[in-house]
Parts: structure tokens; sequence; C-alpha cells
């Protein structure tokens, strides 16, 4: 492997890892708000439990999520010199605002949260939940501004002695059409895994006949509403970033359909077998028009396919390789949709099955393992959208190839590349481990910890 490969695999490793831990904490600190919010309207102990609960939770997400995302910033210098260079102006703002603002005010009122049960008045105390949640959304906000740069570049200009993309318009940046589509599919995302995550903890105790029973049916119920809304919301705003996808990245968009000829109407490919090099698929399963209805909302409608689009670019960008991993991009497309789907049912038949005394064991024990399928969603929803974006690291002005340090060594990267994969891969068990110590103890023993020392 060259330099540029591994520089690709690491920060793909890095952010995939890293990626475990974001949704569920965005999730999960706006529904332990909510609860919170029921707790001081009604008076309910068992709201205060299950926020105390969950809370215990998150902090635990929360503090390796921040471990591991601190090596993100520093690849942008080490690794990928070039990319920092041309766009350092425009790339360092959001994430500056994102650490001054969003970080520092979730960060502290995390320890108001934390410490301040029992000396702050309910409302206080709630005030404290509520600007975490906000603090850790609106840190995904602008994280998520400053990659949307990187899949449509706005409001900059180049510098014509430097060639540098320098910041023109903060406001245009800011209000970055793709990140109106990416961010409330990343936000309803985080609501989905916090929901299955809640649940599966519910369903697990349930199983157990933890006392008290009524306590984690309880728990059940608000996770399955909250991940059939999440899940639901996912699968509208996604349609919506698709149809905007097809026009601004029309090349992602073909890929994810492994789509090679431009079609009018267009078929949805249910399976295929992809053959990059020959530029076409086999044993293909399909349903007839439905691509074109997916983009266009009604059965008709050209799409255009990657060979049309790869002409194009090379009369617009110059001669060049502009396809990225098609079957990459289609598969992890699919493999994202599969586990949503499966979300939404297994929410659909909790909300079933709590409406009945009983529920059945069968879907305890499913629900109790569910907790894998948004990670999955996630993570191959992330790989399709930063894979499907390549060869462009930001998209018409820089190629992922040229963004690379050029000093780095193979040696230098394979020896940092597997300390990564080592010091993350226990970060990963040390998180897991302790989420299920904690979530297996449940939430008598979070309400115990009046401190909560964690």
């Amino acid at each position: 492997m060259d330099v540029l490969t591994l520089s690709r695999w690491q920060f793909a490793i890095t952010t995939v890892y890293h990626f475990f831990f974001v949704p569920l904490t965005l999730g999960i600190s706006v529904l332990i708000a909510i609860v919170e919010t029921q707790y001081v309207r009604t008076g309910d102990e068992k709201y205060k439990k299950l926020a105390k609960f969950w809370g215990k939770l998150f902090l635990i997400n929360f503090a390796i999520g921040v471990a591991t995302g601190l090596v993100q910033e520093f690849q942008f210098g080490m690794n990928w010199s070039e990319y920092s260079r041309f766009m350092g102006d425009i790339f360092g703002a959001p994430l500056a605002i994102e650490a001054l603002l969003a970080f520092y005010m979730e960060s502290t009122f995390i320890g108001v949260w934390v410490f301040g049960w029992e000396k702050l008045s309910k409302k206080a105390h709630l005030a404290a939940a509520w600007l975490v949640a906000i603090g850790s959304n609106l840190s995904a906000l602008w994280i998520l501004i400053a990659n949307s740069f990187m899949q449509e570049p706005v409001g900059y200009k180049i510098d014509p002695e430097t060639g540098r993309a320098l910041m023109a318009n903060f406001f245009e940046v800011a209000t970055n059409p793709n990140v109106r589509v990416q961010w409330p599919h990343v936000f309803f995302a985080g609501m989905t895994t916090a929901g299955i995550f809640v649940a599966s903890v519910a369903a697990y105790h349930l199983i157990r006949r933890t006392s008290p029973q009524d306590l984690y049916r309880t728990a059940l119920r608000w996770g399955v509403v909250y991940a059939l809304i999440g899940s639901v919301m996912v699968a509208l705003v996604g349609h919506i970033q698709g149809q905007y996808l097809t026009h601004s990245q029309p090349m992602k968009m073909a890929a994810a359909e492994a789509l090679w000829e431009t079609e009018d109407p267009a078929d949805f490919l249910l399976f295929a077998m992809v053959h990059e090099d020959a530029q076409q698929n086999s044993a293909e399963i399909k349903i007839p028009r439905f691509l074109s209805f997916l983009v266009y909302n009604k059965f008709s409608g050209e799409v255009r396919g990657i060979k049309d689009i790869q002409k194009e670019y090379e009369e617009k960008y110059g001669p060049g390789d502009y396809v990225p991993p098609v079957a990459l991009t289609f598969w992890s497309f699919r493999i994202m949709v599969t586990a949503g789907l499966l979300i939404i049912l297994l929410a659909l038949l909790g909300v079933w099955y709590l409406k009945k005394p009983e529920i059945p064991g069968w879907y305890l024990a499913v629900m109790g393992w569910s907790f894998i399928l948004p990670y999955i969603a996630n993570s191959f929803g992330w790989i399709m959208a930063e894979v499907g974006r390549q060869p462009w690291i930001v998209y018409g002005l820089l190629q992922t190839k040229d963004a690379v340090s050029p000093n780095l060594g193979t040696g230098d990267l394979w020896f940092s590349l597997i300390g990564y994969i080592v010091v993350y891969g226990l970060l990963i068990i040390a998180d897991v481990y302790l989420l299920v110590r904690y979530a297996h103890a449940g939430a008598e023993e979070a309400e115990s910890s009046a401190a909560m020392a964690y």
C-alpha cells in the first residue's frame, strides 16, 4: 500500500470508530432532557430514575466519544497537510466555533447536570439537561457544516496567488444547502440509535424480570416510540436528501444505484453483482421504474448513469477517473436501508405489543439484540457519504490524492495505523464493558448513586 491508500485507511478506520459513539450521544441527550421534563411536570419519581439511569450510560458513551474524536483533528495536519493548507481558512472556522461554543457549553452543563441533582431546583437542573442536549446537537451541526463544504463548496473564493480556498461569505458557508439535508438526517439517526438502545436495555430487564417491571415497561415504551419517530423521519429526510444529491452529486447517487447507463424510466436494483472493471452488473433483481419514483416522485424521469457523468466530468475537470468505488457505495446504501427498515418494523411491533398485557418473549429477545442495527445503519451510511464522494476530498476543487501530506512514509503510517487500531479497539472494549455493566445493573442502581460518581 502507498502513502495515499494508508492515509485513507487510517482516517476511515478512526472516523468509523469515532462515529460509533456520536449518534447515541446526540439522541440520548435529548431523550434524557425530555424524560426529565416529564419528571418536573408530573413529579413521578420513575422518570427521575430513568433520567439518572440513561444519564449514566450517556456519560460513559460521551467520555469514550471525546477520546476517539480528539485524534481526528490531529490527522488533518499530520496526514492531510495539503488539504489543511488548501482550505484551512474555511474548515477551521466551524470547527473553532464547535469547540469554543457548543462543546464547551455541553461539557460545562454535563458537570452541572451530574452533580446538581440535590443542589439545584428541579427547573434549574432541567435547564442544565436541555443545555447539554442543545450543546451536543449544536456540536454536530458545526461539524457537519464543515463537512458540507467538502460535499458542496459554497461561500469561497480561490486566492489567485496561492491557489488556496478563502472564506468569502461566512453566512453562505454556515447555511450550506447540503447541511440542510445532512444535519436532520444525522439528528434523527441519533434519535433512532438512542431509542433502540434504550428499548434494548429495557427488553433485557423485562426478560430478566428485574424489579420494578413497570419501570422497564415504561422505558421500553419511551424507547420504541422515540425510535419509531426517529427512524420514520430518517427515512423521510433520507428520501429528500437522496433527491437533492441526485442533482448536487449525481456521480455519488449513480454509484449508490450501480447505474452505469442513463435510464428513463430508471429501475431500482434490490440486488446486483457489480463488476466495476467491466462497468456492468449481473444477477440483477430490480423494481421497474422505482428509481425514477424515488428521484422525481413519479414513475418516469431520466436518471443519469455513471458513464455519462464520467464524460461530463472529463470535459469539466479534465482527464481522470471520477468514478468512486461503486460496489462499496452500492452495498453500503443497501445495508443502511435494510437496517433502517428493520428498525422501523421492530419499533412498530413494539408500539403494538405494548398495548397488550403481555409482551411476547420472542419480541423481547429480538429487541434485546436490536441495538446492533442502528450502529450498522450509521456506519454504512457514513461510508456511503464519504466513499461516494471520491475521488474528491473537496467536491470539484481538490482531489484526495492531492490532499495527502507529501513528507509521510509508509512506515510511519503502518506504525500509527496499527497503534490506532489497538488503542481504539481497547477503548471500544472498555466502552462496551462499562455500558453492559451499568445497563445490566439497572435503574435502581443508578438511583442509589446519589452523587452520580462515575
